[in-house]
């Protein structure tokens, strides 16, 4: 029966990432309810936590976009949004916006506040996770 009830909850997830990337450059969706299965099934992730009213967020959201496009198959992007999702917040006490997490086989490993230009997010990404 708990064999049959993972099974389900993987294919439900993955079901809505496959939705969410549909609209946003392979970047999925994160939310309280999905992340820590999110984070045990992709190695290298990276989370934007990011809210509609902050204008530095929208400035990192394309830059989030190319890059899921340019690691795809090799690192996942995310995007949390913080006002929508409180506990995942106040687990990694996030205290600025946007932030972007990084997560290496489910550990915590790096993390960026602020906005940084693509090619300095970009540097990151590769040093967090050197196959990607």
């Amino acid at each position: 029966m708990d064999d049959d009830l993972q099974r389900l909850r993987e294919e439900r997830l993955r079901k809505i990432e496959a939705r969410m990337q549909g609209g946003r450059g392979g970047v999925i969706e994160i939310t309280d309810g999905t992340f820590q299965e999110t984070v045990k099934r992709h190695p290298f992730l990276v989370i934007d936590l990011w809210a509609e009213w902050c204008g530095p967020c929208r400035m990192v959201a394309p830059v989030i976009e190319d890059l899921a496009r340019d690691f795809d198959g090799r690192v996942t992007f995310g995007k949390c949004n913080v006002d929508q999702n409180r506990a995942i917040s106040t687990q990694f006490s996030i205290t600025a916006i946007p932030t972007l997490l990084f997560f290496a086989n489910g550990m915590l490993i790096d993390r960026v506040v602020g906005a940084l230009p693509k090619e300095a997010v970009r540097a990151r990404v590769m040093r967090a996770f050197p196959t990607g």
